[in-house]
């Protein structure tokens, strides 16, 4: 925001600390009028014609401000994108194994990215990576719903789960 001298305009629209329309004023004069109340020119709309300014603590608007995005911080949830791989001729011991990782991320909130990697000919046959994805997906449905579809991308195929509470 432009304060005080930074302003450039000739004429402004003003406003006073009550926030009650004063008119169209030379800067100058409003200048005059902000420094009288002991309060900053504060310019609230710089593309308005002409432009819209304001008398008002600048300190004290800054500090609420910062008040105001500090709160929508915390407020804030992340979502953090977990990796499990797997691979087509997966062993049903690790298939649990990886489950139960997936299961756990799921009921923290955060999201599953299952993914399979075919290596050499196994590219071949990757309706097979396809099952195993879809049964990951079904053996999660009390704690996640799929987001993305299984879907090839080069050599490798992946599907996104999402915490059930989000969607």
């Amino acid at each position: 925001m432009i304060v005080n001298e930074g302003i450039r305009a000739n004429q402004v629209r003003l406003i006073d600390q009550n926030g009650e329309q004063i008119g169209i004023k030379p800067k100058r004069e409003a200048l005059d009028m902000a420094r009288n109340v002991n309060l900053d020119l504060v310019m609230v709309a710089p593309n308005a014609k002409p432009p819209v300014c304001r008398i008002m603590d600048y300190g004290k608007y800054r500090y609420e401000q910062q008040k105001k995005d500090k709160e929508a911080r915390k407020k804030q949830k992340i979502i953090n994108v977990k990796e499990i791989r797997l691979s087509p001729n997966i062993e049903e011991h690790d298939f649990n194994t990886k489950l139960r990782n997936a299961q756990k991320f799921l009921k923290k909130g955060d999201k599953v990215k299952a993914s399979i990697r075919f290596r050499g000919r196994a590219i071949t046959h990757s309706e097979i990576g396809r099952e195993v994805l879809e049964r990951l997906a079904k053996e999660c449905e009390e704690f996640g719903v799929i987001e993305a579809k299984p879907k090839m991308e080069g050599r490798s195929m992946f599907l996104i789960l999402a915490p059930k509470g989000e969607k």
